[in-house]
């Protein structure tokens, strides 16, 4: 339930078109706490309303493959061709 909380927290606030796909990976593959702390250096950033939503989106996706990196987790979509 927090997970699908967060994920909705994520494409509300932060989705410029081109990163649900990020986001919902991402969520399916991080740990709940590196989620937590991932929407607490989101919410801590002072500076967050006076960005774009592009700037927004981008700050997120940077965490989010940050926090994955440390984990040794790829959030590549990998599509068939």
């Amino acid at each position: 339930m927090e997970k699908t909380k967060i994920l909705d927290i994520l494409l509300s606030g932060f989705n410029d078109g081109r990163k649900k796909p990020l986001f919902c990976t991402a969520v399916t593959l991080l740990d709940l706490q590196e989620l937590r702390e991932v929407l607490r250096q989101i919410e801590n950033r002072s500076d967050l309303e006076m960005l774009t939503l592009k700037e927004k989106s981008a700050f997120a996706a940077g965490l989010l493959q940050a926090a994955a990196a440390k984990n040794n987790i790829n959030l590549k979509l990998r599509k068939k061709k």
